[in-house]
């Protein structure tokens, strides 16, 4: 029980912890499963390389990719978009989509990482065309800007904040706010004003999704050499509760705090959401599943040969890899490597050195319950619950969007690591699944007293390497540009690429890569 307590000090604080010692014996703990993500397979790739196998079978293809997350599955959807179709993914992983993938129950399909996307604009034509395919489309304003299906618009109340025994709807926590405290939140609001209405001298806007549409303007730029917190510093703007709603952002989107952040990469979170000056941001759009609905679709549409440990690409574009059925050889047109670049070093060879990046660390919990806690103050229930005085994000409901309020649902839990990832593997390493589970529900338990005997099963992952960080001073310069350009006949897409880990961005980079198999092969 010691090291049990120990381990949710550790992740939730001591006054958390100091709870289950109050409660005498162990608490239940429903059945459940620790749900793996890739990780120890990789590992065991990386840490045996051993000597090259020997391939005696080969096979041809005009395009092989490695890597079946969604920049890889992007580039197979454009290549078949494009009449090219002798195309093979190979990924390592037994499941398809990576941090976007999904999972499903007797009840509600539900997300295991990513799960929402930004409502696109009419320019992401491609992201608009997938969205069509799927049927979620249903019509265009006048001005040409897609109106997306008001099913998958995310339903009100879209979230809320729990604080000091009650919900609040919203992030910014409004009540009892200082004069100061709004003041300091209009200048902010009005500084993200200004730079969703700012444009360089070619019409390009400071902050677009994806990021590859921004402005290169050198004063944009500059953003990224200092942190959000020295941003905000520099304005004055040091108010507590938006302060907390900066650092809140960050570790959602970056798995970081807003003293580590790029500033460009703060600012992007806000302004590149709001399409002009004092508009709304743009709706999110999400499914039960989140991302992992559109993972699906992109999968349908490829030839993917999981469990598949590439152990070389070569500029020539050969693949050596081990399958189920042991060592096979790929001798390809071209290659698209759409792996994090930690990967990508280990498997290309004679290609160029690259830094690896910074790579955060997720824990995600989906809490299966047979019915709903009791709602203090009768609060509306919300798609994206956040706790204010945790270190978790809170959690999702995987049935708010179908209006499902009552009976039997899936809330899917959120725990970024924004300090040092390599310490959070480490300290998870030997955790149990009950060691992860009580975690989940006492941090549940904030809020919801009676939840525990709800629950019916907990299923927990660990992303060890769950996305690319963008640190002050990450984002431009250094290798950044070397880091797409092609290296003989392989192509590079994955969201390490920008240095931001979006759907959009993966998706963008698929695209690109895509498009430059089809010239090279045409």
């Amino acid at each position: 029980m010691t090291s049990r307590r120990d381990f949710v000090a550790m992740l939730l604080g001591a006054p958390v912890a100091a709870t289950l010692a109050c409660k005498g014996r162990a608490p239940r703990i429903p059945p459940g499963a620790l749900v793996g993500t890739g990780m120890a397979r990789g590992h065991a790739v990386a840490r045996d390389p051993g000597a090259m196998p020997a391939v005696t079978a080969w096979r041809e293809h005009a395009v092989a990719i490695v890597g079946a997350g969604v920049a890889g599955l992007a580039a197979a959807w454009e290549l078949a978009r494009r009449g090219i179709r002798d195309v093979v993914v190979l990924e390592l992983d037994d499941v398809t989509g990576g941090t976007a993938r999904g999972g499903q129950s007797a009840v509600t399909r539900y997300p295991w990482g990513a799960h929402y996307i930004v409502a696109p604009q009419r320019e992401q034509t491609e992201l608009v065309a997938l969205l069509r395919e799927l049927g979620a489309i249903e019509g265009e304003a006048d001005d040409g800007t897609p109106i997306v299906d008001e099913a998958l618009r995310c339903r009100e109340p879209e979230e809320r904040v729990f604080y000091r025994g009650r919900w609040y709807e919203g992030l910014y926590l409004d009540a009892g706010a200082s004069t100061e405290d709004r003041r300091q939140l209009a200048v902010f609001r009005g500084e993200i004003d200004r730079w969703s209405a700012w444009r360089d001298a070619a019409g390009r806007p400071a902050f677009a999704i994806p990021a590859r549409r921004s402005t290169a303007d050198p004063e944009v730029i500059a953003l990224d050499r200092i942190s959000f917190a020295a941003w905000l510093d520099a304005r004055g703007l040091r108010s507590e509760r938006l302060r907390w709603l900066c650092d809140y952002a960050c570790r959602d989107d970056y798995t970081l705090l807003a003293a580590d952040t790029s500033a460009w990469a703060g600012l992007f979170y806000f302004a590149a959401r709001q399409r002009t000056q004092s508009a709304a941001a743009q709706s999110v759009v999400t499914w039960p599943d989140g991302n992992g609905a559109l993972v699906r679709h992109l999968a349908s549409r490829a030839a993917i040969e999981t469990g598949v440990a590439v152990r070389r690409v070569d500029p020539s574009g050969e693949v050596i890899a081990i399958g189920p059925s042991g060592p096979f050889g790929i001798r390809a047109r071209r290659v698209i490597v759409a792996v994090p670049t930690f990967v990508r070093r280990r498997i290309v060879a004679a290609a160029p050195e690259i830094t690896a990046g910074d790579h955060g660390a997720w824990t995600v919990a989906n809490v299966h319950l047979r019915d709903r806690p009791q709602e203090a103050h009768r609060a509306p229930p919300a798609w994206d619950n956040v706790f204010r005085d945790s270190p978790s994000l809170g959690y999702v409901s995987a049935t708010h969007q179908r209006g499902r309020d009552r009976g039997p649902t899936v809330w899917t839990w959120y725990y970024p690591f924004p300090g040092d990832a390599r310490r959070a593997r480490t300290e998870l390493a030997g955790a149990s699944y009950a060691d992860r589970a009580e975690v989940v529900l006492a941090d549940l338990e904030r809020a919801h007293p009676d939840v525990r005997a709800l629950v019916d099963r907990i299923e927990v992952a660990f992303w060890g390497h769950g996305m690319i960080r963008p640190r002050t001073g990450s984002l431009f310069g250094g290798d950044r540009a070397a880091r797409a350009a092609p290296v003989g006949a392989i192509h590079f897409a994955h969201t390490d690429l920008s240095g931001l880990a979006l759907f959009e961005e993966a998706f963008d980079h698929g695209l690109r890569a895509a498009r430059e198999v089809a010239e090279a092969l045409a």
